[in-house]
């Protein structure tokens, strides 16, 4: 038996990629995708921010074509609405030419444009310039993930606390964010919760509206998105959060807390970033603060405009000393994979993650006595 373990997105789509082989997904929950396949913004990310020859650049643009043709094949809803990534001052510059040149290395369109061409395309936004990727999607990742459910088996309601439980020839570690658990790893996954709002004034926002990243931090920044089944969110921020299913600030697990707190990385990444982590905080708690950043973007966002609408937890891998792993991470131990950093774009990514992981299975089970 080949036995996955997490019944997101990337473990599903891993199954589907298997479904010749019938595995088995094993899903703690009573229903498929309810963490970070179902707490994200919903975009099929084009491939824009990531580094040439890495798994996220190359699996985000295969990722993406399957995802738009998955889509279209099994009628889930999706729509490919473009983005706009803005620079708002001067010093931003450099770092959107960089995205430039990494959207040509990694065979994406995208085109710098300027501040006429990019009110043509968002008229409520305003930079200095812009890369636009017209590429660039939305979709209903639940939707997705029940579909891929139809395909394969999923028990649902087990939790799998040790791969060794399972009996399986082949044991594929999709637990998100508990894989580095299932992995015994001396990376950790450090929970990072991110709060969005509702934006009722809807017409201001035509597509998607991203400010140009910090390259020091795997975050995108607040931005706009319009969804897929309608509406538009606004977010997210970036707090540590103190439960690894964490979705509100009231949400605490003391053995998530602490295994965070006393684990050596993350003092190191405290110490380094300690000043980002409180401006994370504090526009979390005053929405004053989250507006002013939106309104870098869309200067007129005002606070009444925004309501509440959720969060979703980023699993993100962080090693011993304290550097955020960037790219994604999979690694194999005799009759074991294991998945262990798989945040954005691995929803987009998912299928070609898949179809990886598969040919990785494949290569196991052949090489097996």
């Amino acid at each position: 038996m080949i036995a996955i373990v997490g019944g997101g997105i990337v473990g599903l789509a891993t199954a589907y990629a298997l479904r010749d082989l019938r595995p088995v997904v094993f899903e703690k929950e009573r229903e498929v995708g309810r963490h970070q396949t179902g707490h994200n913004s919903g975009v099929i990310h084009s491939g824009v921010y990531y580094k040439p020859g890495s798994y996220k650049a190359r699996l985000c643009v295969e990722g993406a074509r399957r995802m738009r043709e998955f889509c279209r094949d099994q009628g889930v809803l999706h729509e490919i609405c473009g983005k706009v990534i803005v620079a708002t001052d001067e010093g931003e510059l450099p770092r959107l030419e960089e995205l430039h040149r990494r959207a040509t290395a990694n065979g994406v369109a995208a085109e710098r444009i300027g501040p006429e061409r990019l009110r043509e395309i968002e008229p409520h936004a305003r930079g200095i310039a812009a890369l636009h990727v017209p590429g660039t999607g939305i979709v209903d990742y639940v939707a997705v993930a029940r579909k891929l459910a139809e395909f394969v088996e999923v028990r649902r309601g087990v939790r799998v606390e040790s791969a060794r439980s399972l009996r399986a020839t082949l044991v594929i570690n999709c637990a998100g964010l508990h894989s580095d658990r299932l992995a015994r790893s001396r990376t950790k996954i450090v929970p990072f919760r991110g709060e969005y709002y509702e934006l009722r004034r809807t017409s201001l926002v035509r597509g998607l509206i991203y400010p140009v990243p910090d390259p020091a931090f795997p975050f995108l920044g607040v931005h706009f998105t319009r969804m897929a089944g309608g509406g538009v969110e606004a977010g997210p921020n970036a707090v540590l959060a103190l439960k690894r299913e964490g979705y509100g600030w009231g949400d605490v697990c003391v053995r998530d807390a602490l295994e965070t707190l006393a684990y050596r990385g993350f003092h190191r990444l405290a110490r380094r970033h300690w000043r980002m982590g409180l401006m994370e905080v504090w526009r979390s708690w005053s929405k004053p603060a989250f507006v002013r950043a939106l309104q870098r973007l869309v200067p007129e966002v005002k606070e009444e405009d925004l309501e509440p609408a959720g969060a979703g937890v980023r699993a993100q891998a962080l090693d011993p000393e304290g550097a955020l792993v960037d790219d994604f991470r999979i690694e194999e131990r005799p009759g074991e994979i294991h998945v262990l950093n798989a945040p954005s774009p691995a929803a987009t990514a998912s299928l070609a993650i898949g179809e990886y992981i598969a040919s990785r299975a494949r290569s196991v089970l052949h090489a097996s006595p």
